[in-house]
């Protein structure tokens, strides 16, 4: 796959759980077994939105870039991302934060490391 649909399709997964975050927290924390009890709550989601919309918008935005140094870069700092995700949600899910559909954050953070790996392997070898 080239890193234009890579970074298209890692960017649109992750808008949208930035708008899933921002204007359904009541609807989608309850899932993964999580309680939104006050207004800090359901703020602390919106906030978390900022850095997931962010992440989405650089990958959007870099998709077309052409220097395979920076675009190596990027697949690294999103690999990175994901992998701290999968040690973070595995936390979660492992000590009974998460519980419900929490399984799937790890499982979702893990899938998208290992396919920022395989692009950048990808990415390297071209």
């Amino acid at each position: 796959m080239s890193n234009r649909t890579f970074l298209t399709v890692h960017s649109a997964i992750y808008a949208f759980f930035a708008f899933a975050l921002f204007f359904l927290p009541g609807f989608l924390w309850p899932n993964y077994g999580l309680e939104l009890n006050d207004r800090y709550a359901w703020f602390l989601s919106q906030h978390n939105s900022i850095f997931l919309g962010g992440i989405a918008i650089l990958g959007f935005l870099f998709r077309d870039v052409a220097d395979e140094t920076a675009s190596q870069k990027l697949l690294i700092g999103l690999m990175a991302t994901n992998v701290l995700g999968f040690v973070v949600t595995l936390y979660a899910a492992l000590t009974g934060i998460f519980t419900g559909f929490g399984w799937s954050d790890p499982a979702f953070f893990a899938f998208l490391a290992v396919m920022s790996l395989l692009q950048l392997k990808r990415s390297v070898q071209s």
